[in-house]
C-alpha cells in the first residue's frame, strides 16, 4: 500500500485513544496527528490543508462532537472534509444522529480496524 497523501486528524479527550489509533493507522502506512479537544481541532484544521479526514470522537467536554461538526461545516473550505463520527455511542438512533448532525460515517468504538481501513480508503 502506498502512504496517502493526506492526513487523519484523531480527535478524543482520551490520550489512550489517541495512542491505540494512531499506533494501528501508523502501522498500515497513513500519517496521523491528534488533538484532545475539539477547539484544537478546529484550528489544525484552518492552519493544515493536508488534513484529508477527521475521526471525531463525539463525546468530550467543552465541545463536543456534534457541535464540533456544526462549526467544521461551517468554515468554506471545510464544508467537505470527511469527518467520521467515531464514539462509544452504540444505541439505536447514535448512527443517525450523528449522520444527521454532518458526520459522513460512523465508527463505534471498540473501533473495528478493518471497518476503518475501508472507510480510510474510500474517502483519502
Amino acid at each position: 500500500m502506498s502512504t496517502p497523501l493526506k492526513k487523519i486528524l484523531i480527535v478524543d479527550d482520551d490520550t489512550r485513544n489517541i495512542f491505540a489509533l494512531s499506533l494501528t493507522l501508523r502501522s498500515k502506512g497513513y500519517t496521523c496527528i491528534s488533538a484532545t479537544d475539539a477547539s484544537l481541532a478546529i484550528k489544525l484544521l484552518q492552519q493544515d490543508s493536508s488534513i484529508g479526514v477527521v475521526l471525531l470522537d463525539m463525546m468530550m467536554p467543552e465541545m463536543d462532537g456534534y457541535e464540533a461538526i456544526g462549526r467544521i461545516r461551517d468554515i468554506e473550505n471545510l464544508k467537505e472534509l470527511p469527518i467520521f463520527a467515531v464514539t462509544a455511542q452504540a444505541m439505536p438512533g447514535d448512527k443517525e444522529k450523528c449522520l444527521a448532525a454532518g458526520a459522513n460515517a460512523y465508527v463505534s468504538k471498540p473501533v473495528n480496524v478493518d471497518t476503518l481501513i475501508d472507510l480510510l480508503n474510500k474517502y483519502l
